[in-house]
C-alpha cells in the first residue's frame, strides 16, 4: 500500500488522483487531520485514516501496512517542521515501512536565505539517518507561491517587491503527477534531480505575461529589502512570516531556484505547464474579497505543500 499524508492539501489530493489513474484504490492510503473531509475518497475505495505530524500513535494507525509513505512536508516553519518531519519519520520506521518519500525543494540548503530550504535540508539529513530506503524529491518553486509573491499587483497593476532572479516556477498538477510515477515505478533513490518546469522566469517577465493575460498594464517596481519589510509588517503580517517573505527574494537574486531540468517533463512524458497557461488558469479563480498579503486566502501560504 502506498500511503499519502496531507492528502486534503493541494499537491497531496493531486497525488492521490495521479494515483487512482495508475493502480486499485484499495492499494491507496491517505492520512488526513480529519477523516469526514476525505470522505468523496473512502466512497472510491482509498483507505482513510486520520494522521497528525504531533501525534506519532495517529501516524502509526495511519501508515499500518504501508510499503512506501509520502510524507509531504509541514505548513509549520523552523523548529516546529523539523520536529513534526522527525515523528513521521520516526513512525513510519517503526510501523515498518519499506520507502519513504518527502517533498523537498530544488534548493533544500542549510544556508539558504529563505527559511524553509532549512527546514528541507535538516530533514533529508533525518532520512539519511534514519537507515530507511528514500527518495527526497527536489521539486521546482510552486508556481502558485507566484501568486502570493505577486501582492496586489492583479488588482493595483502595480507589482512591487525587491530585486529578484529566475525561478523555475512548477505547477502542482505537474509535480504531482511526477510523483505518482516515481511512487508506482519506484524511481529514484536518495536526492532526485531538479523536477522543474522548464523554464525559468523572473519577476519582471511575470509582470509583461501578467500584462498579456489580463490585457491591461503591470508595472514592476523594484523597492529595497527595507521598504520591503518595513510594508509587510505595516500590513500586520508575523514577524516569521516577513522573513520568509524577503528572504525568498534574496534567494533568487542568488540563483538559488533558476536551474531547470528535463527530468519531470521525462517522468510525466510531455511539456510542463508553461506559466502563461497557469497564470490564466489561476486568474480565472482568484477572488479578490480576502486578504493574505493581498491575494486569496486560498494561496496562503503555499511555498511548501
Amino acid at each position: 500500500m502506498i500511503v499519502v499524508t496531507g492528502a486534503n492539501g493541494k499537491l497531496g489530493r493531486k497525488v492521490v488522483e495521479e494515483l487512482l489513474k495508475r493502480i486499485p484504490a484499495g492499494d491507496i492510503g491517505v492520512s488526513v487531520r480529519d477523516e469526514n473531509t476525505a470522505q468523496d475518497l473512502k466512497e472510491r475505495g482509498v483507505r482513510v485514516r486520520q494522521g497528525n505530524f504531533d501525534d506519532s500513535e495517529s501516524l502509526l494507525h495511519a501508515f499500518e501496512e504501508a510499503s512506501q509513505v509520502l510524507i509531504i512536508s509541514s505548513h509549520s516553519l523552523g523548529e516546529v517542521a523539523v520536529r513534526q518531519h522527525q515523528t513521521a519519520i520516526d513512525s513510519a520506521k517503526k510501523a515498518g515501512v519499506s520507502r519513504l518519500l518527502y517533498t523537498s525543494q530544488m534548493f533544500s540548503s542549510a544556508t539558504s536565505h529563505f527559511p524553509p530550504m532549512n527546514v528541507h535540508a535538516a530533514t533529508e539529513e533525518m532520512l539519511k539517518s534514519s537507515g530507511m530506503a528514500f527518495t527526497s524529491l527536489r521539486n521546482g518553486f510552486y508556481a502558485s507561491s507566484a501568486i502570493m509573491w505577486m501582492g496586489d499587483a492583479l488588482k493595483t497593476g502595480e507589482l512591487i517587491a525587491p530585486e529578484d532572479g529566475p525561478v523555475a516556477w512548477t505547477t502542482h498538477s505537474d509535480l504531482a503527477e511526477a510523483t505518482a510515477v516515481i511512487l508506482t515505478e519506484q524511481r529514484y533513490e536518495g536526492i532526485t534531480p531538479h523536477l522543474t518546469a522548464s523554464e525559468a522566469i523572473d519577476m519582471d517577465r511575470i509582470a509583461s505575461i501578467a500584462s498579456k493575460v489580463l490585457e491591461r498594464p503591470i508595472r514592476r517596481i523594484v523597492v529595497s529589502d527595507d521598504e520591503y519589510r518595513n510594508h509587510l509588517m505595516s500590513r500586520g503580517l508575523p514577524e516569521a512570516m516577513v522573513g520568509m517573505l524577503t528572504g525568498m527574494f534574496q534567494a533568487s537574486r542568488q540563483g538559488d531556484f533558476s536551474q531547470t531540468n528535463p527530468v519531470l517533463e521525462n517522468l510525466i512524458g510531455r511539456s510542463s505547464v508553461s506559466f502563461t497557461d497557469f497564470l490564466k488558469d489561476s486568474i480565472s479563480q482568484l477572488h479578490f474579497n480576502t486578504d493574505c498579503f493581498g491575494t486569496s486566502e486560498e494561496w496562503c501560504p503555499l511555498w511548501m505543500t
